[in-house]
Parts: structure tokens; C-alpha cells; sequence
């Protein structure tokens, strides 16, 4: 039977999980971490020798966890304070805490029904489709797992928007009026792109951003691409910020609108494409991630509330409505050929 693509009941959890990427903590954890992260994936030998260097370059030590963890503890807060008493659970795609372990401490204690919510604002592949197969394969390892619901994608929520707005206004107060405004999200394969709704989001987020802050003009890139085989999204943070200086920019602001937390690629904007800029004549300031922004905190808890109510309000801004309850049949693709692999949370 299929379901509806919104829950209209009135749903009750034991906890609430979060799911994010995951990164090492320590230098001996990288090289485990990458074959975690690289495992099926068809890509050259020298684009992990490349990632290995990265990581090595900041001492072994992603920020994502100390900022996933901060993020978590600021959520616990919030729903203590609004009422809530639902335990926060942690776990990750990729590297400690790993989801199945968080599962089997989750069955431990006791929770029978749970509530995700993913790290990750926009559709795709690598953001919606397999964070619900993880959650298939860590459940099926469990004996007893609890029952999973996944809270809605939160790209166009007002609660992110205003956070990201924020964090950007602050960033023009420090830059000065006149910048130019450029909004950065990871690149994916073209083929992964075309079986989701990615860009066409990003670009309605960002325009809802700047028009919060009243910005007129912005600009989108891309970055991170892995390389491999297959062309990947356009144009690259350094495409984007040479058209800039060339249409007489000699600031800008760089706003990472699709990571919500700071980890590797927002490292990267810090030292790669603050160089790269400066090399350009140009001045960078760079946008702070939502992080913990009071208002992208109490958005995940006005979600979980949502999700708690029979027939609840959805508030979305811009055109594309709200995101669905329950991901639809074969949405979000990986676009390489081969059977879909199980998921929770789907309408399928």
C-alpha cells in the first residue's frame, strides 16, 4: 500500500535521532574515515591520497563533530525548555558515532519509535536518498530496532532561512556595503544532479536569503567536486569569484548555504579560496554556518512538533511549498545504473 506523502497524524516518540556525515577526530582516524566515505565509489587512487593531505594539513581533525556535538547539546536544551522531554540521540554515516551503534544504544534504552532529523538542507542523492538507506541497513543490523520517521527537508523552512540570513547580514556588516554576495553548496554528478530537485532549491534559498537581507544580485557555485569520470556541477568558487573580479568586484561574501555546520569544505573556503581571492585582488569574508543559530535550533523543534500534530501547519516560504513527510518512489536517485537499494522513510 502506498502512503501519503504528508503525515497528518498526530505522532508520539520516545527520541530524536540526529544523522549527520561524521569526520575524524584524530589523525589515525582518517584514513579509516576516507574508506568509509569512498567505499563503492569509482574514483582515482589520488583523490584519496588528495583528501588524506587535507586532513592532515589541520592535524587529522575535521570540525563537523565539534560542531554536530555542540548542535545536539543545543537541541536538547531547546526541547527541554520548550517542554519537551525527548532524548537526543547522535549518529553518523561515516565515522563515531556510527548509526548502527547509536541504534543498538537507542533499542538499549528502551525507544521503541524515533524521529530523524538529517543534517543535510537540500534533495539528493548524498543528502536525502542515502542518508534513509543508512538507516535501512543500521535498523536491519539491530535486533529490535526502533520504528524511524524522518522530519521533512528544511531548505526553504523560515527558520533556516533567517538563519542563514543572519549569518550572512553579518558577514556584509563586517565586509561593508558593496560586496558582492556569493552563495557556495558541495557539487555533485551531473548525473546525480538530474534525479533531484538540488539546484533548483539552492537557487530559490538563495534568492530568499538575499532578498531578506535586501541583496539584489548573487551568485551560485559549487564546490568540492571529487573528480572521477563524470562531469560534475558548474561553475566552480573559483569560476564564479574570477567573473566577479572581472565585472569590477574587489569584495565579496561568501556564504556556505549548503553546509550547516563547519567541516572540511568550509575549511577549505577559509584558506584555499581566501587565497585564491586575494590572489585576485579581492577580499574575502566568509559567512558563518547556521551552526547553532537559535533560529535554525528552534526550527528542528518546531519540526518535531509538526510531526506531533494531527494536520499540522507547514510553514515554507517561496514557491515550492512544503517538503514532503515521506520521500516519494524512487526520488533523489544516485543516477549510476543498478537496482535502488531499501530505504526507510519513503512513500514507497
Amino acid at each position: 500500500m502506498t502512503k501519503r506523502l504528508f503525515d497528518d497524524e498526530a505522532r508520539r516518540y520516545d527520541a530524536l535521532l540526529v544523522l549527520s556525515f561524521g569526520g575524524p577526530e584524530a589523525p589515525e582516524d582518517v584514513m579509516p574515515f576516507l574508506d568509509n566515505v569512498l567505499r563503492g565509489r569509482d574514483l582515482p587512487a589520488a583523490v584519496k591520497a588528495r583528501a588524506a593531505e587535507r586532513y592532515a594539513r589541520v592535524g587529522g581533525v575535521s570540525p563537523i563533530n565539534a560542531h554536530t556535538r555542540a548542535f545536539v547539546e543545543a537541541l536538547q536544551t531547546c526541547l527541554r525548555e520548550s517542554g519537551l522531554q525527548l532524548p537526543v540521540y547522535w549518529g553518523n554515516r561515516n565515522w563515531k558515532p556510527m548509526l548502527a551503534d547509536t541504534l543498538q544504544r537507542m533499542t538499549a534504552d528502551g525507544v521503541r519509535d524515533a524521529v530523524a532529523f538529517v543534517t543535510s538542507s537540500f534533495s539528493s542523492y548524498s543528502g536525502c536518498r542515502q542518508y534513509r538507506e543508512d538507516l535501512h541497513r543500521a535498523s536491519a543490523a539491530v535486533e529490535a530496532a526502533p520504528r524511524i520517521d524522518k522530519l521533512r527537508q528544511h531548505w526553504n523552512h523560515p527558520g533556516f532561512v533567517e538563519a542563514v540570513a543572519d549569518r550572512v547580514r553579518a558577514a556584509f556588516d563586517e565586509a561593508g556595503a558593496g560586496a558582492a554576495l556569493l552563495f557556495t553548496a558541495h557539487s555533485l554528478p551531473l548525473a546525480m544532479a538530474a534525479c533531484a530537485d538540488y539546484q533548483a532549491q539552492l537557487r530559490e534559498a538563495c534568492g530568499l536569503v538575499a532578498n531578506h537581507i535586501g541583496v539584489d544580485g548573487w551568485r551560485l557555485a559549487y564546490q568540492s567536486a571529487s573528480g572521477g569520470r563524470q562531469p560534475w556541477l558548474e561553475p566552480t568558487v573559483e569560476a564564479a569569484l574570477r567573473r566577479l573580479r572581472d565585472d569590477g568586484h574587489d569584495r565579496v561574501v561568501v556564504a556556505p548555504i549548503g553546509f550547516v555546520c563547519d567541516h572540511m569544505e568550509v575549511l577549505d573556503l577559509d584558506v584555499e579560496t581566501r587565497q585564491y581571492a586575494a590572489d585576485l585582488g579581492m577580499e574575502m569574508t566568509r559567512a558563518a554556518t547556521v551552526g547553532t543559530h537559535p533560529a535554525y535550533v528552534g526550527m528542528v523543534r518546531d519540526l518535531v512538533v509538526e510531526r506531533c500534530s494531527a494536520s499540522p501547519r507547514r510553514p515554507s516560504l517561496g514557491v515550492a511549498g512544503p517538503m514532503p513527510d515521506f520521500c516519494p518512489a524512487r526520488c533523489c536517485l544516485s543516477g549510476t545504473p543498478g537496482p535502488t537499494l531499501p530505504a526507510l522513510c519513503g512513500a514507497e
